[in-house]
């Protein structure tokens, strides 16, 4: 067994922000195609903001999110880690170790 004693807090707030970045991306091109089929002009009904105008900028807004929630979470998990010993994960690990310690490529 191995544990998580830290995250990198700005390292992992990065990985993060690109994977919402990605991730909202992908997902916001299915509603910008409803939104042009059926011709709504908002996003949210009632909100005087272009549909897509919104699109564009939400992916950009999840990533900011997920950047400063996940600083916080890590900053959070460091703290309770120190307390409590951090996670527990089992690794495997594949392939040969050579005589010097590094690991063999199959």
């Amino acid at each position: 067994m191995k544990r998580v004693k830290r995250f990198g807090i700005y390292q992992t707030s990065k990985v993060v922000a690109v994977i919402y970045f990605i991730i909202t991306a992908i997902v916001m091109i299915p509603f910008g195609l409803f939104s042009a089929m059926f011709g709504t002009n908002t996003l949210i009904p009632g909100v005087p903001i272009n549909g897509g105008i919104v699109m564009v900028f939400l992916p950009f807004i999840y990533a900011i999110a997920g950047f400063i929630f996940s600083a916080i979470s890590c900053f959070v998990y460091n703290i309770i880690a120190q307390w409590t010993g951090g996670i527990e994960v089992e690794i495997e690990t594949t392939g040969e170790i050579n005589e010097v310690g590094n690991m063999l490529v199959e």
